[in-house]
C-alpha cells in the first residue's frame, strides 16, 4: 500500500464510524487485530463499533471536519476538527498504524475541547 492509499483510508475508516457505520468502517478498512488505546473505548473492534453507535445514537447531530493528514511508514496521523451539540468544539490528533495488508491495526488519540478565549489569536489546527 502506498502512503496516499492509507491516508486515504485512514479518512474514509474515521468518516465513516463517526458518520454512524462503524460496523462498515471495520469490514472495509481495518485487519485481525485492532489495538485501542484511548481508555473510553474498549479494545477490539466490539469495543470500537459500540463506542461509536453509542455516539451516533446519542450525538446524531455531530460533525468532522478533517483539517491535515500526514503519513509516514505504516502510520497515518488525522488532525480533526469536531463539533458536537450545542457547539463543543474539539480538535483531535488521531494515529493509526496499518499492518502489511495495508490493513488499520491500531489507534491512539489526543482530544483537546477547543476553549471560549485564547491568549493569542491562532486556531488550535
Amino acid at each position: 500500500m502506498s502512503l496516499e492509499q492509507n491516508k486515504e483510508n485512514a479518512i474514509a475508516f474515521y468518516k465513516m464510524a463517526y458518520e454512524g457505520n462503524p460496523k462498515k468502517a471495520i469490514e472495509q478498512y481495518v485487519g485481525n487485530e485492532y489495538i485501542q488505546h484511548n481508555p473510553d473505548v474498549a479494545d477490539g473492534t466490539e469495543g470500537f463499533v459500540s463506542y461509536f453507535e453509542r455516539m451516533q445514537r446519542e450525538y446524531p447531530e455531530k460533525s468532522i471536519e478533517f483539517v491535515r493528514c500526514i503519513a509516514e511508514d505504516n502510520l497515518v496521523a488525522l488532525h480533526t476538527h469536531q463539533t458536537w451539540p450545542g457547539n463543543d468544539e474539539y480538535v483531535t490528533m488521531d494515529f493509526f498504524r496499518f499492518n502489511e495488508n495495508g490493513k488499520i491495526c491500531e489507534h491512539w488519540d489526543a482530544i483537546q475541547q477547543i476553549p471560549n478565549t485564547s491568549n493569542n489569536p491562532n486556531t488550535m489546527y
